[in-house]
């Protein structure tokens, strides 16, 4: 037991010690992947200092923009305008920068910010090649940072459908497009889009097809300030996954998980339907035959005085509720012509404070156990209940099947359209291809050393603490608690204990042993040789009588403690010890016996 208390005591020990050095030490920098450029940590500093290098695709890619040689190569700007929107807003002359990042930059690294705020912004951008699905999977990938956190607007990406007569000048919110991903947010509605647009293979109309929410809380990386990763999967076997910094938040299945669905019912409920008129829905009916009882009285009140109530004593009859304040005065601008006669402002009366009540005293109201209300009869089951009536169905004349939602219209072009209330959203790192781990090593060469550097720029444990708590002031009691637990219970088990008597009795664990003669003998020969020594020594008769008495009484006392000590030995031995103690003190001349003897006085 008290190698288990020991064991205790240290991990609570290791416990504060570890709790203390945590709370100390700087915040850990996470190695995304080894593959990426080497960083050079500044140990004695709190940033971190990343040699940088553009990112380079390591595959066969569709699209790829960093924007650190600080140009719009390739991207197009709108000139047109939005339609059915008010001319001072309709056109598309929001602002477009590349500047570097805020707040945990990285040097050499730029992007594409949004600048403008309330106004419109249009930016697209041909891809290098036409994606064609087909038998290849199709990822999109880039990264967002609402630098300013973000009101009311949008950081989603469009992939424009091919065509023709595709003109980037012309790219506003009408633009025919096969794909829209990425972040939206407005209010406290936080968004992440994916929607497609699916192809009626019989009309030939577009329609809209919405994955669900995700089942995560979206808001801290609208609100964090930092750069988050966000990627699209999608698979020819018509299977999709949303990913948040590397991280996946929604998955699903084309055929399954798409509001509205991309293959409509089988049947249909028929428009031309219409309900019976004697058709009853009611489940519950009034009973025609119930007849209200003769005492049964409609007019008595709900509420009547209580005849029970008694007036408190004290209770000041004549004295007003509110009087007159004796300390108000006329104001001096005061014209009764004009304003009236003045009346000084009523306050309560103060004899009123000590007494139970001023006034006439009403007795109080209670409920009326008389009253019933009015009578109805009561409700019994409709024997013609025929349920609630709905239109019968009919085989949908617009049904089909689509088994491959997957094959979209081809994709030739990408495109920024947005709305903003909020100014620098940044944009960086768009990569556009089929094979994930091209995804991944353009994720580590670009996002991976910003997150290395937001990691490294964190303030430590402590400020984070102190600074969640002036947010929430409730965290301090929490904080108190969790300091107070390991303390109390390192003190608690390791405080040392007194050892009491008590104790100390139940750990005896001397159970008398049996001697054999031999061991007996040896014993009293022992014995014997202790009380020869003084006697040969012995002066004269006077002191020898009185060491034989000393001696004497010192063997009356061992031959007490002796059959003490033995009872003691009979009463927890076990029964042959006991046969065998009995048989060793019998054949023999015990101890006692033995001193005995030598009991004669020389003299």
């Amino acid at each position: 037991m008290q190698f288990q208390w020991d064991w205790l005591c240290f991990s609570v020990l290791l416990f504060n010690a570890v709790s203390a050095e945590s709370q100390g030490s700087e915040v850990e920098v996470e190695d995304f992947d080894k593959n990426s450029e080497d960083a050079n940590v500044d140990k004695g500093g709190s940033s971190l200092e990343v040699v940088y290098k553009t990112p380079k695709p390591t595959g066969e890619v569709y699209f790829t923009e960093t924007f650190d040689d600080g140009i719009l190569s390739g991207w197009v700007l709108s000139q047109t305008k939005k339609e059915d929107t008010d001319d001072d807003i309709a056109k598309y002359d929001g602002r477009w920068e590349i500047e570097p990042l805020k707040e945990n930059m990285v040097p050499g690294d730029r992007g594409l910010v949004l600048k403008s705020v309330a106004k419109h912004h249009a930016i697209s951008a041909m891809l290098t090649q036409p994606f064609i699905f087909d038998s290849k999977p199709l990822i999109i990938q880039y990264e967002v940072n609402f630098q300013d956190g973000i009101d009311c607007g949008g950081a989603y990406v469009k992939l424009l459908s091919k065509s023709d007569d595709l003109n980037l000048e012309y790219f506003f919110d009408k633009t025919a497009y096969t794909i829209m991903f990425g972040p939206d947010k407005c209010g406290e509605d936080y968004k992440l889009h994916f929607i497609f647009r699916h192809k009626h293979p019989k009309t030939g109309d577009y329609e809209e097809k919405h994955a669900k929410r995700p089942d995560v809380d979206l808001k801290k990386f609208y609100t964090d300030k930092k750069t988050h990763l966000y990627t699209l999967v999608l698979k020819p076997d018509n299977t999709f996954e949303v990913s948040i910094d590397q991280t996946i938040v929604a998955k699903g299945s084309l055929l399954e998980d798409m509001v509205p669905p991309v293959n409509p019912p089988r049947e249909i409920e028929d428009p031309n339907d219409k309900k019976p008129e004697d058709w009853d829905e009611r489940a519950k009916i009034p009973d025609l035959t119930a007849v209200k009882p003769d005492d049964w009285n409609e007019d008595e009140p709900p509420n009547i005085e209580d005849p029970d109530a008694v007036k408190p004593e004290g209770w000041l009859d004549d004295a007003p509720e509110y009087i007159s304040d004796p300390n108000a005065k006329k104001p001096e601008d005061w014209d009764e012509e004009m304003d009236g006669e003045w009346e000084a402002p009523q306050i309560p009366n103060p004899n009123c404070e000590t007494a139970p009540g001023c006034g006439e005293w009403v007795r109080p109201m209670m409920n009326n156990p008389n009253y019933k209300g009015k009578w109805k009869p009561p409700m019994i089951d409709n024997p013609n209940y025929q349920g609630i009536w709905s239109p019968q169905k009919i085989p949908n004349p617009d049904y089909f099947e689509d088994p491959h939602p997957f094959q979209m219209t081809p994709v030739s072009a990408v495109g920024l359209e947005l709305w903003s209330m909020t100014s620098d959203i940044y944009f960086d790192n768009f990569i556009i291809c089929s094979e994930k781990e091209v995804a991944d090593r353009w994720a580590a060469d670009g996002w991976g050393l910003k997150k290395l550097v937001a990691s490294a720029n964190e303030p430590g444990m402590f400020s984070q603490l102190v600074t969640a708590a002036e947010e929430r002031p409730w965290l301090w009691i929490l904080y108190i608690l969790t300091l107070a637990l390991p303390v109390g219970l390192g003190v608690l088990f390791c405080w040392p204990s007194k050892k009491i008597d008590e104790d100390l009795e139940y750990k005896k664990t001397d159970i008398a042993k049996t001697k054999t003669k031999g061991e007996l003998e040896q014993d009293i020969q022992g014995q014997d040789e202790e009380l020869d020594g003084p006697n040969d020594n012995a002066g004269d008769g006077e002191d020898d009588g009185g060491e034989d008495e000393d001696t004497e009484e010192e063997n009356e006392t061992a031959q007490g403690r002796h059959e003490e000590e033995g009872n003691k030995s009979n009463k927890s031995g076990s029964e042959d010890e006991m046969k065998e103690a009995d048989e060793s003190t019998g054949s023999g001349d015990g101890p006692a016996k033995s001193v005995r003897k030598r009991r004669v006085r020389k003299d």
